[in-house]
């Protein structure tokens, strides 16, 4: 379980506010994974969950959370950078919108990983089967 790996290495790079460990268990790891949730950990800067999805989404900016995702299964056509056309502030801190103009193409299969800077759109543009994914968000005051 190579997720798990990185799981603990991002744990351990993460700042933390308190002295406390997060430990989750692997049937709370197994359960999420089946089901797309519920969050595996948070706190004020950082949340870890098992993202799932079945087909495209919207265009997402987070103008504080840097996203890293680890591919579980799946594959998907994904975009990042360029111009989101439709944006809309959906949340504190957060645009969605329809598409991106220009961007950098990425095709993302099992055993990937990308990291999204705070502030850059990102998009799932085609997901032609389940796309489960690891996902660490490191939120920036």
């Amino acid at each position: 379980m190579k997720f798990l790996l990185m799981s603990a290495v991002l744990l351990v790079a993460l700042p933390q506010a308190a002295s406390k460990a997060t430990y989750v268990d692997h049937d709370k790891v197994a359960t999420a994974i089946a089901s797309g949730g519920p969050a595996l950990a948070t706190g004020q800067d950082y949340s870890i969950s098992i993202g799932k999805r079945t087909g495209a989404g919207q265009v997402e900016v987070h103008d504080k959370e840097t996203d890293t995702f680890y591919v579980l299964e799946g594959d998907a056509t994904f975009i990042t950078g360029g111009t989101m056309i439709g944006g809309r502030v959906s949340r504190p801190n957060q645009q969605i919108g329809t598409e991106i103009q220009g961007g950098e193409v990425h095709h993302l299969a099992k055993g990937d990983v990308i990291v999204i800077p705070a502030g850059t759109p990102h998009w799932f543009k085609e997901v032609p089967k389940p796309f489960t994914y690891y996902m660490v968000k490191i939120i920036r005051p």
